[in-house]
């Protein structure tokens, strides 16, 4: 064949080849239905599950947002669903999968900070089941055990690690004024709906709130003070702190003066470990632990508080690295297919708008 048949041929093969290569990349998977807005290795992720997740974080009261931004919060909302996904079945195929007597633990636990009829009205405004809460708290669990197995038990912070953190930041160890670390456990005679503890125990006036003070005051007289306030404080206060015992970390001196009266003066003249009386405040009571005194001036790396915040920060920074760099990874060996997002970019973000 002479060399311009042949180079017309292979020309020819090329451009049927190249066309075909085209055409194949252009062909896209299509959505197995339109109520399929993700797939993940084959799992749907579908528009109701969306929906129903988008629901529960607007706030009914606020003006309704507009379609765009319905639209970008309904993307992140599945975009953390592909991620929980993902993850899920990382954990799954590790055989790290939440167990039922884990999750009736968790849910246990965390509907004991409301009575029945909070927890059912709660449940109504957010559009939830009590198998969607089991569900979530099923996934939550799991990914934390995958997480942890992992990630967390791969980090080490080395005391060089700490060493080096402590003399590139020595300034930060540098107290210009006494801190003072304080918990609280806060009696009021006007419950506030939103604020919960174990007991679901609020006084509702003035006398019910002067006889849970000096029931208070009597339980920890008779036991050890320091080692019961914290379990007293999730059980009975009604107060924001009731779930971290009543810990208010580390206030310095002139963070005091935005306090009452009575309430720096108590703290002032306590020591380590003290637990004051109830002490009147608004109609109500407060009682106050000072958990540690701290003097102004340079802390030293020798000091094991300093130690300690150190390796938490380094921990917590390294964890959350790992865990960004983790998922990234599980996300390129896992096979996504985001239709939503497609469906919004083609459609200009003209999408009808969701009811």
């Amino acid at each position: 064949m002479p060399p311009h048949r042949r180079w017309k041929r292979s020309l020819a093969l090329f451009t049927a080849l190249f066309a075909c290569a085209l055409v194949c990349g252009c062909r896209r998977e299509a959505a197995p239905g339109p109520d399929v807005w993700a797939t993940v290795n084959g799992k749907r992720i579908l528009s109701s599950e969306v929906e129903k997740a988008f629901r529960s974080r607007v706030n009914p009261d606020a003006p309704e947002p507009s379609h765009e931004e319905a639209l970008s919060l309904k993307l992140n909302i599945l975009d953390q669903m592909i991620n929980t996904e993902t993850l899920l079945q990382r954990a799954n195929k590790m055989n790290l999968l939440a167990s039922d007597a884990e999750v009736e633990e968790k849910f246990t636990a965390s509907k004991s900070a409301y009575t029945e009829d909070e927890f059912q009205k709660k449940l109504s405004e957010d559009g939830l089941t009590v198998d969607d809460v089991k569900n979530d708290i099923r996934k939550q669990l799991s990914i934390q055990k995958l997480l942890n197995k992992e990630v967390a038990a791969k980090i080490s912070v080395s005391e060089q690690d700490i060493t080096n953190y402590y003399n590139q930041n020595h300034s930060q160890f540098n107290v210009t004024e006494p801190q003072f670390h304080v918990a609280e456990i806060v009696i009021t005679p006007r419950p506030d709906p939103n604020i919960h503890n174990r007991k679901n125990d609020k006084a509702k006036n003035e006398a019910e709130a002067g006889r849970k003070a000096a029931m208070l005051d009597q339980k920890l007289r008779a036991g050890n003070a320091a080692q019961d306030f914290s379990q007293l404080a999730m059980d009975y206060s009604e107060d924001a702190t009731a779930s971290s015992g009543g810990d208010l970390g580390f206030i310095p001196e002139s963070g005091l003066n935005k306090a009452n009266p009575a309430l720096k003066k108590a703290v002032l003249a306590m020591r380590p470990g003290d637990v004051s009386h109830p002490i009147p405040v608004n109609g109500g009571y407060t009682i106050l632990k000072l958990i540690a005194k701290e003097p102004a001036g340079q802390r030293q790396l020798s000091d094991p508080q300093v130690q300690q915040s150190i390796r938490d920060l380094l921990h917590s920074r390294r964890e959350q690295l790992l865990q960004s760099a983790y998922l990234a990874e599980m996300r390129d060996e896992a096979h996504v297919t985001n239709f939503l997002a497609r469906q919004i970019l083609e459609s200009a973000g003209e999408l009808p708008a969701s009811h």
